[in-house]
């Protein structure tokens, strides 16, 4: 693209948009260098990494990557063999710390089945490092500092320089405390020279051994250091300057460790700010409320519900431009402040957005075309230096556009042939554009003169649109109409101000008869557009109300058929049991009759078959005395909602529902509690069931705890997959609340931290737990976690 087309539509504006969103420096070097491209496979790519970022923003809340620092200077250095300092190891040690979290991330997206289209090939190049990843972690803090566990001649140093320092300090206590207190200007220990003084009046010298190693500026204190602490702080000293050394050593040795990966830790850098330029894209996407555009080479442009990225959706109107399928020119024409202009720019600039792989303000499915270039003339281009006049600006513009757009150029220019004579301007506007569309570009022209509505109906592939006008405020409503050309409202916006009516009449009267018929079908036009817009709109939101309640009787429909089906099988099942077991009777009963045949030596008597056979007709039960009662209970039983009150088979307690999660869940006062309860679980009863168990009960109850099942007092999730261990942890929850136990312990491992933070958000959330915290060293330390309850 060219840079003035980047600069006329304030593309970095557009690109500025993203930095708030961006946490390294690499990722800012990337947007720096935006530029759209005129490649179809290119910004079909680009597209995809901001839909792929766009879903990990919706389901994961985004790539997790911290603030991180451009180390380019420091891999330098290292390629130099030159050491780096604390704090340029603890900026190349975030970039290997990042990589590997950014690489976990990804691989439990593939745990949880999340399919993405191409940001993962860029996560497969980054290269791991762990034991150098560590080392780093340990020897160097966040900010720069070598920690003491960087080496153990280090942790030796400092303990020696800790424990000196705090003889020195109990030494030197005994002059700031003591009665020589009286002979210190202020009872304070200081430092001069790195050595340990205190703040002694000049005129006690000579009552404190030892040496001066400065005065104060009016020469009344000494900072003495006492003959008694000498020996201290020469041991201190020497503890000082070994460790200084030896934090040079470390630095060194990490210098020396890291400098064989300095390319992998330039890809991981470039590899991390890419992603987080994706991330920044998609979250950019998401506060504008920007859609995918459909992308196609065949110069098709359909924006639905354009808006201008850079003005605020509370106050832009959106509109609907199409261009290429059946025009390749449009020509808009109405009266100034109309929003022409405006138009222009948000066609140029979602066109340069898609091409640049970000996501546009307009609706979904909206289509863009890949062009090769795109020109503009907008604006007032006079230049006092180049003493050109506004006409002579535009025309120096135009001549550029047309020595260098192709068939496949988008062209916008504003105020064709202004700043002429009218008659000339308008011939030679007609004339660009017939050259315009003989090298086969597409235009879109906005102008005031009335020859280029004409031209915009008489010529081939070319359509005239306007800025709709409001006729009874005579304000514009800024609504772009296509196939209607502007109407001439300056005498009707003259009355309205107030002109003299003596005036605008002659002037009414001066208009030639054919444009004032021309005006009126113009309104007429706009009017009868202005209605199907209106019943337009008002059919999408009944279609759209419609769709809804399609959808929710679907989801009901579904949610039946799965309820019909696991009651037919349960029937099934039950009526299999019962003529199992009426198959068990009938066989008992026939062999007690073999057993009384033998016994007694002869045929059974009488009396005898009719007891066996009336067990066995017993066994018998009549279909019609349970279908339609029993389906009507199970439908009614089934059909839930707010404030029910229910029965919990799996507790055998008594509940209200309080409010619906998710598709078949729901949330289930009991007593104290309120529990999530799956509807296969929930029993509804009625007003019958209620007052037998109000009869029953007596005035003044105790609530207490039924224990409903043997728990434990400890769960191990190790092993088991994220949203498996959320379900087994709420039910676990559940019931230890259930059976009084004062706490239990959640047992989630080390490994990489997930099954840890999921446990330790659950508890946090559980308003019934009062606290947790880590178990002790000796059973699990952090890889277990204690919760107490209330």
């Amino acid at each position: 693209m060219n840079e003035k087309i980047l600069a006329t539509l304030e593309f970095d504006k557009i690109k500025g948009q993203l930095v708030p969103f961006l946490a390294s420096a690499a990722g800012q070097r990337e947007v720096a260098a935006l530029l759209p491209a005129s490649d179809l496979t290119t910004i079909n790519h680009w597209l995809q990494e901001t839909e792929d970022g766009a879903d990990l923003l919706r389901l994961e809340g985004g790539i997790p990557l911290p603030s991180l620092a451009d180390v380019t200077p420091q891999l330098k250095r290292l390629r130099l063999q030159a050491s780096l300092n604390g704090t340029e190891l603890a900026q190349i040690g975030q970039v290997l710390r990042a990589s590997m979290a950014v690489q976990n991330f990804f691989d439990q997206l593939v745990e949880k089945k999340v399919r993405l289209r191409t940001i993962d090939r860029a996560v497969g190049r980054l290269v791991t490092i762990p034991n150098i990843t560590k080392r780093l972690l340990v020897a160097i803090d966040p900010d720069g500092r070598v920690t003491d566990e960087a080496s153990s001649k280090l942790h030796g140093l400092r303990q020696l320089i800790t424990q000196t320092e705090g003889e020195i300090r109990h030494e030197l206590e005994r002059y700031t405390r003591g009665k020589a207190a009286k002979h210190l200007s202020e009872p304070i220990i200081t430092v001069r020279d790195e050595r340990y003084v205190i703040p002694v009046l000049a005129k006690y010298r000579s009552q404190f051994g030892g040496v001066v190693h400065d005065q104060s500026a009016t020469g009344q204190t000494l900072y003495i250091e006492p003959a008694s602490v000498m020996e201290l702080n020469n041991r201190l000293r020497s503890a000082q300057i070994e460790e200084r050394q030896e934090v040079r050593r470390v630095l060194a040795e990490l210098s020396a460790l890291i400098a064989p990966y300095r390319q992998e830790i330039a890809q991981n850098e470039a590899i991390l700010g890419h992603l987080d330029f994706i991330n920044a894209k998609a979250k950019l996407a998401a506060q504008t409320k920007a859609s995918l555009p459909l992308v196609n080479d065949e110069g098709i442009v359909y924006l639905r519900g354009a808006r201008h990225p850079l003005i605020d959706p509370a106050k832009v109107v959106a509109n609907d431009i199409i261009l290429g399928q059946d025009y390749q020119a449009i020509v808009i024409t109405g009266p100034n402040t109309g929003g022409k202009t405006i138009t222009l720019k948000t066609l140029g600039t979602l066109q340069l957005m898609a091409q640049a792989g970000l996501f546009i303000t307009a609706k979904e499915n909206s289509q863009v075309t890949v062009y090769d270039n795109i020109f503009a003339d907008i604006g007032d281009e006079q230049s006092l230096e180049q003493n050109l006049s506004t006409f002579s600006g535009h025309m120096a513009n135009v001549k550029q556009i047309l020595a260098a757009m192709t068939a496949k150029s988008l062209v916008l220019l504003d105020e064709l042939g202004a700043g002429t004579d009218p008659k000339e301007g308008a011939a030679l506007a007609m004339a660009i554009l017939d050259q315009i569309g003989t090298v086969g570009s597409q235009v879109v022209v906005t102008t005031h003169y009335p020859e280029l509505k004409v031209y915009g109906y008489d010529r081939e592939r070319t359509i005239n649109a306007s800025m709709e006008f409001d006729q009874e405020t005579l304000q514009p409503t800024y609504r772009l109409l296509l196939g209607i050309p502007g109407q001439s409202n300056g005498i009707a916006i003259a009355k309205r101000l107030g002109l003299p009516t003596s005036v605008t009449a002659v002037a009414q009267s001066l208009v030639a008869d054919d444009s004032q018929e021309l005006n009126a079908m113009i309104g007429d036009l706009v009017e009868q557009r202005k209605q199907v817009r209106e019943k337009n709109e008002a059919l999408e939101k009944t279609l759209a109300d419609a769709k809804a309640k399609d959808a929710t009787l679907t989801a009901k429909l579904d949610r039946f058929n799965e309820q019909r089906d696991k009651l037919y099988e349960d029937a099934r099942n039950k009526a299999n049991h019962q003529v199992a077991q009426a198959k068990k009777k009938a066989d008992a009963i026939i062999h007690h009759l073999r057993q009384l045949q033998v016994k007694q030596g002869t045929a059974v008597k009488e009396h005898e078959l009719i007891d066996a056979q009336g067990a066995l007709n017993a066994l018998h039960q009549d279909p019609r005395l349970k279908r339609n009662p029993v389906l009507q209970r199970a439908k009614a039983k089934h059909n839930l909602k707010v404030g029910d009150a229910v029965l919990v088979k799996s507790y055998g307690q008594q509940g209200e529902l309080m409010s619906k999660r998710g598709q078949h869940k729901w949330e289930v006062q009991l007593g104290i509690l309120k529990m999530e309860i799956d509807e296969a679980d929930l029993e509804k009863l009625d007003k019958k069931q209620l007052n037998r168990q109000d009869e029953k009960a007596p005035k003044r109850m105790r609530v207490r705890t039924i224990q409903t099942r043997r728990t434990g007092a400890r769960l191990d999730l190790r092993g088991h997959r994220y949203e498996q261990a959320q379900g087994e942890l709420s039910d676990f929850i559940d019931h230890a609340l259930l059976n009084n136990l004062p706490s239990v312990t959640i047992i989630h491992g080390k490994g990489t931290g997930a099954l840890r933070k999921m446990t330790q958000e659950y508890l946090r959330s559980n308003p019934r737990v009062k606290s947790f915290s880590y178990a002790s060293p000796s059973n699990g330390g952090d890889g277990a976690t204690i919760a107490y309850f209330e």
